[in-house]
């Protein structure tokens, strides 16, 4: 890739004040390393799946599948690469660690953290579930693999509304997202199907930001916008939202929509793919950004493929993985009809 093709794929993109805007010159400094990562990526058997959130000149100069949390679960499910770079957060790295125990998993981020998924911990569920043995403990994939090992499924924003209709048992457990749980709850109600939810403690930092006023706003000013929201969001902005769905489904909808203008009410990293895929239509409103996510950088990507240090390596134990493993196969078994992964 030259600086020209890069260029000419992201000239487009202009979120986030200064940091996500590709001019030629930037693009220059870029490509080099660029083609260092993608050469490495061949001599080393590699691939690089990268989260939707994550910074655009990653996803669409080294990125070998980029999506939201079901797709790259599959991707790297299905990888016959020896090496897996995950370009997003810890726990989306360790799920594809789980996925692939005989595989090298490596993360390119100094901040790999999640609020969500560090609200809670194996220990706080295994309470929970002395606390409630009656109930099916449902987790979202913002988790860690200790608290995956303690749960009966997991889920995620594309999934979690049809699964949790699916479960025989009437009594729920959902951790850890609340902003998440409620929405359910709302969702359950609207399909006319009981159950009795409970919830816990968690919130995404970015998706508890928005609120309904700032949809009313922006619909004072662009009138014919469509309000896309992820399902993290707070309910009363859920309530005012056109569609709601994973980032896969909201870029999807997106590429389908007749409208020309879209308030999109999740991280920023979207609205790039958004601006690149369809630099026709118009992003309304304004840019909230995942420290987390935009901790993926070129060089940590170069550098983990180089040379890896001992906490660049996801490492699981085995009786751990094991549970974890469980309750991503009955999300395939929920989803697919079918688990569709080995037990081994």
């Amino acid at each position: 890739m030259d600086a020209k093709d890069l260029y000419q794929k992201l000239k487009d993109v202009k979120i986030g004040g200064h940091i996500c805007r590709f001019t030629m010159e930037k693009c220059r400094e870029l490509a080099p390393l660029i083609n260092e990562i993608n050469q490495l990526k061949k001599e080393k058997n590699a691939v690089i799946l990268v989260h939707s959130y994550v910074s655009a000149e990653i996803a669409y100069g080294v990125g070998d599948f980029v999506g939201d949390s079901y797709g790259l679960s599959k991707d790297a499910m299905n990888t016959k690469a020896d090496v897996i770079i995950f370009c997003a957060v810890k726990f989306m790295a360790e799920t594809a660690k789980i996925l692939n125990p005989e595989k090298e998993v490596l993360i390119p981020s100094e901040l790999n953290g999640c609020t969500l998924a560090d609200s809670i911990t194996h220990i706080q569920v295994q309470k929970l579930k002395r606390e409630f043995p009656d109930y099916t403990f449902v987790c979202y994939i913002n988790t860690t693999a200790d608290v995956k090992a303690e749960c009966d499924v997991c889920v995620t924003s594309s999934n979690c509304y049809d699964i949790i209709e699916a479960i025989p048992n009437d009594k729920i457990m959902f951790l850890p997202d609340k902003l998440m749980g409620k929405n359910i709850i709302k969702e359950m109600e609207s399909r006319g199907v009981k159950k009795d939810i409970k919830l816990t403690n968690g919130t995404c930092y970015v998706h508890e930001e928005y609120a309904p006023e700032m949809i009313d706003y922006i619909r004072l000013q662009y009138p014919q916008a469509e309000v896309l929201s992820h399902p993290e969001c707070h309910p009363n902005v859920i309530q005012k939202s056109d569609f709601i769905g994973s980032t896969a489904q909201l870029l999807k909808h997106m590429k389908s929509s007749k409208s020309k203008e879209f308030l999109l009410l999740t991280e920023c990293g979207l609205s790039s793919h958004f601006q690149v895929e369809m630099p026709e239509k118009k992003i309304v409103g304004t840019c909230t950004l995942c420290k987390y996510m935009k901790s993926n950088t070129l060089e940590d990507i170069f550098r983990v493929l180089k040379n890896p240090r001992p906490q660049d390596r996801i490492v699981i134990e085995e009786s751990t993985r094991g549970k974890a493993l469980k309750s991503l196969q009955e999300m395939f078994r929920y989803t697919e009809n079918k688990v569709a992964v080995p037990a081994a």
